[in-house]
């Protein structure tokens, strides 16, 4: 299985179904299920830019600005998992700011695992039997279809 690393706030965003594309320099041609990996760097500086953005152009509420507050933000391993199911140059989304998207489909969120990120797709190293789990109930979840 392959993951993405994302910078928090967007990881948590995108695990939430708040951000529908992950934006890109570059484009892909990769079509399926990722996990969404919180990268572990974040300056105070970073997220208050982030949330700024989130709250003006995209219309954050204050309940998600709650829940994603910077000492709150898990950071360095896996947050959720979505499927991409296109990369765009263009898509409606105020989250979209280019130049690549990837848009994500059945994003949701999952327990925190820690694991080390990497660059571009990578093959994360999860803990032996390793199954993706809700992270309010700690229950197994069923594997995600590919869009």
């Amino acid at each position: 299985m392959l993951a993405i690393s994302v910078r928090q706030p967007w990881a948590s965003l995108l695990a939430m179904r708040k951000k529908p594309v992950e934006n890109r320099s570059w484009a892909t041609r990769f079509r399926g299920r990722v996990l969404i990996h919180a990268s572990k760097g974040l300056t105070r500086i970073e997220y208050d830019d982030a949330i700024d953005f989130c709250t003006r152009r995209c219309g954050l509420d204050e309940t998600y600005q709650h829940m994603l507050r910077f000492d709150n933000l898990q950071r360095g391993g896996i947050v959720g998992e979505m499927v991409i199911s296109d990369c765009v140059t263009e898509h409606a989304s105020p989250y979209f700011v280019g130049p690549f998207g990837f848009v994500a489909a059945q994003a949701r969120e999952l327990e925190f695992t820690p694991v080390k990120g990497a660059l571009s797709f990578f093959k994360p190293e999860l803990p032996a039997g390793w199954v993706p789990r809700s992270p309010w109930t700690n229950k197994p979840l069923a594997a995600l279809e590919a869009a």
